[in-house]
């Protein structure tokens, strides 16, 4: 392994892609002290990658999660817009694009290729299976899943999920270094939908089916979870932060792979034809401001 202990992250990390996730994941290894680099496709999603982290400091500095400025931890973040500029000696990258299965393996491989054999590569992939990615690269003992969840900075669990091949020293190390990002790891054999997205997408898949069939209101049946049963946000307003049309990719590849119990309600598809994909578009099963939080 290249640069670890046993109580720390890796010294330099890699991000690719620096969406909503994307993002969040460099703010958690800015803050414990990596140095990171965020990859982009172009110079301007780059710089919106960056405003991403940087606006996300500054809430963790505002609520007192950190201690210091933003701007100490920004001083580590380099930005690069191909896979050949990846450092040296890069302990860990991250894959954070969107589910598709053919972006994900492109950047992977660009990624095993410009980086050390001993370098570990891990994807974010909430859905789509480890072993198929793991197939498509040279060195599949060194990749492996790590499932972080929206948002990354607050949430407390990252969901590590093997292939066959995934090496049990490198297992080892992952789960060393979520744990010294101030998290929870749970391990998870690489199967459809993983357990998290498994059980989270039949669960708001249930609710869209309620509020087509006239059950009860979206706000009501969110109010239900959360008070009935504490989860701290109802399947539905969970549905909005993710994006509908996120979760609608998700449930069209479990429906593939599991059967008839994920297929998408037909309310879900009509949604995200007309736009309203939840916070990100303002409309969702709840209206949204921009400055709304979730």
């Amino acid at each position: 392994m290249s640069e670890i202990t046993p109580q720390g992250v890796p010294d330099t990390v890699a991000v690719i892609g620096g969406g909503t996730m994307g993002a969040g994941i460099v703010q958690q290894f800015l803050t414990a002290g990596a140095n990171v680099v965020l990859l982009e496709a172009t110079a301007e999603a780059a710089q919106a990658g960056l405003g991403r982290v940087a606006a996300g400091l500054d809430r963790a500095r505002d609520r007192g999660r950190i201690d210091g400025e933003p701007a100490a931890s920004l001083a580590r973040l380099g930005l690069v817009t191909d896979a050949s500029e990846l450092p040296d000696g890069t302990g860990l990258v991250v894959e954070a694009v969107p589910e598709k299965p053919a972006l994900k393996i492109a950047v992977l491989t660009a990624a095993e290729a410009a980086v050390g054999e001993d370098t570990v590569l891990a994807s974010n992939t909430s859905s789509l299976s480890v072993t198929d990615l793991a197939a498509a690269l040279k060195r599949p003992g060194r990749f492996l899943g790590t499932h972080f969840f929206n948002p990354v900075p607050a949430s407390k669990l990252v969901e590590i999920v093997t292939a066959p091949e995934t090496d049990p020293d490198v297992l080892e190390a992952v789960r060393g270094w979520v744990g010294a990002l101030g998290k929870t790891e749970i391990v998870v054999r690489d199967s459809p939908g993983f357990a998290t997205s498994r059980l989270g997408v039949m669960l708001g898949l249930e609710a869209i089916r309620m509020v087509e069939e006239g059950v009860a209101s979206p706000a009501d049946i969110d109010t239900a979870m959360e008070l009935g049963y504490r989860h701290p946000m109802g399947p539905l307003k969970l549905t909005d932060l993710v994006g509908l049309d996120v979760r609608l990719a998700i449930a069209e590849h479990l429906a593939s792979e599991l059967g008839d119990r994920f297929s998408p309600p037909e309310l879900l598809r009509r949604k995200v034809a007309e736009g309203r994909l939840g916070r990100k578009s303002g409309e969702g099963f709840h209206l949204w401001d921009k400055g709304d939080k979730a």
